[in-house]
């Protein structure tokens, strides 16, 4: 068993995927448009979007489509732990880019190195390196 994210867009799940390849997250290993390849299409607004998306990288997976009844994204954020303090301040730097940073990264009273943000697309993250 193996629990992993699906995220919802509404129409921008491709640029979303494409920006987080940018972060050096990982890339699309599968990608289903609506309307190809025998795909249905809910309704014509929708033709050529991210039906269904597989993103993969180093200890990263999760899933992602475009759906015009999505909701916005709240309550649930994508956790990394890293292992690197000058990776994670690069990191929080490039998904932060045109989001919101809703906690500054830190050394918080836990004892680790701790950031989160909301990205451009509504996703949260929350970045924790460890100080051990």
């Amino acid at each position: 068993m193996q629990l992993s994210n699906y995220l919802f867009f509404t129409t921008t799940c491709e640029q979303a995927l494409a920006f987080y390849a940018a972060c050096g997250l990982g890339q699309v290993t599968e990608l289903l448009r609506y309307g190809t390849d025998g795909m249905p299409v809910p309704n014509e607004a929708i033709r050529g979007k991210v039906m269904h998306a597989r993103f993969e990288g180093p200890g990263v997976l999760f899933f992602a489509s475009d759906n015009d009844d999505a909701e916005p994204m709240r309550g649930s954020a994508h956790m990394l732990a890293l292992r690197d303090k000058d990776h994670t301040t690069q990191l929080f730097a490039l998904l932060s880019e045109a989001g919101e940073v809703t906690t500054p990264l830190g050394v918080q009273v836990w004892g680790d190195y701790y950031g989160k943000l909301t990205d451009r697309f509504g996703v949260q993250w929350m970045l924790n390196c460890s100080m051990e």
